[in-house]
């Protein structure tokens, strides 16, 4: 757990110490019920117990099923309003290209009047990154509470920005194996890219609406003049990525469909030359079962030169058949 306090005007910040005993976070508690005018706090957890979130929660006066939320995670970005509080989820997620695999994790942001709680589960946090920007740019700051929204959601959305690359990098990378002349089957890698893929638009898709109802129009509830061209620019930052995932997720469904017809003609190239050297045996496999069937009464039998006949006949026909299948490519 960290809790930091921010001053609007001057831009300076305070960390509180939050040695976490067994009965609760008592010092940021403590300072939540002493914030000064013009100043405002910030609390993060990460992957909390329920004692500490609800005893946070009763100090935030956050809506129990905002709570509910926030202590098991796995919520599908979305925007809600309880009352002073507003909350957002969003999941932030990173591209490891070694695994080829997106990997997610969940946040939720409750931003108060003179509070902001964020709630993190899994590996991924965009808030240390958030704190960062925020101590470079104090200006920022002068715009309380919101501010934090704007900079954790910047913060995500870049990585969305990033991961995108990175996921283009590889598909391309797939592309080129895919029409080189080698014979592998990439079948199972695109699969899998694709099925990352689907999990990063999951992140990406849901959140464009969010987004746009925050920037909410002139006397909406949520709209703040000073701070809406900061929350535009990160909407269109998710846009754009948004545009390009959907663009990755077709390009694999051609990619997948490029491997499986190289697949079907390394098959018929493979069966060509089977099924011609199948048709040659089978010219001199019929003359000799004909001749082979010991019936008395046969021409040629007991001519001298009727043996001679029938193998020059099977050599001369396999031949003809080798030629036409050579001229053809068939071997």
């Amino acid at each position: 757990m960290e809790c930091v306090i921010y001053e609007q005007e001057s831009g300076r910040s305070e960390h509180v110490e939050c040695e976490l005993p067994d009965d609760g976070c008592r010092s940021a508690l403590k300072r939540l019920r002493d914030l000064g005018h013009g100043t405002f706090a910030w609390v993060r957890l990460a992957d909390p117990s329920e004692g500490e979130l609800v005893q946070l929660a009763e100090e935030l006066e956050l809506h129990p099923l905002a709570v509910e939320d926030a202590l098991h995670g796995r919520q599908r970005p979305k925007r809600e309003r309880f009352g002073d509080v507003l909350a957002v989820a969003l999941k932030p997620l990173r591209y490891v290209e070694e695994d080829t695999a997106v990997e997610t994790g969940d946040i939720m942001i409750f931003v108060g009047p003179r509070s902001v709680l964020t709630v993190g589960h899994g590996p991924i946090d965009p808030c240390t990154e958030a704190a960062r920007r925020l101590d470079a740019d104090p200006q920022m700051l002068r715009m309380g509470p919101r501010a934090v929204l704007h900079a954790v959601l910047d913060v995500a959305v870049d990585a969305y920005s990033d991961a995108a690359r990175r996921v283009r990098a590889t598909l391309d990378r797939l592309e080129d194996e895919v029409f080189s002349t080698s014979r592998v089957d990439h079948t199972q890698s695109i699969y899998s890219l694709k099925r990352e893929v689907r999990e990063f638009r999951d992140a990406v898709q849901p959140l464009v609406p969010v987004l746009q109802n925050l920037l909410g129009s002139p006397g909406a509830e949520d709209h703040l003049p000073e701070i809406a061209p900061y929350i535009r620019d990160v909407a269109d930052h998710l846009h754009r990525t948004d545009i390009e995932v959907r663009t990755l997720d077709e390009l694999l469904d051609t990619v997948l469909g490029a491997q499986q017809a190289r697949v079907g003609t390394w098959q018929n190239d493979d069966m060509r030359p089977i099924s011609a050297w199948a048709a040659i045996f089978a010219i001199p496999t019929m003359v000799a079962g004909v001749y082979g069937m010991n019936f008395e009464h046969m021409p040629e039998l007991g001519w001298t030169y009727g043996y001679p006949l029938a193998v020059a006949l099977m050599a001369l026909a396999s031949g003809t058949l080798y030629r036409a299948f050579r001229r053809n490519g068939w071997l």
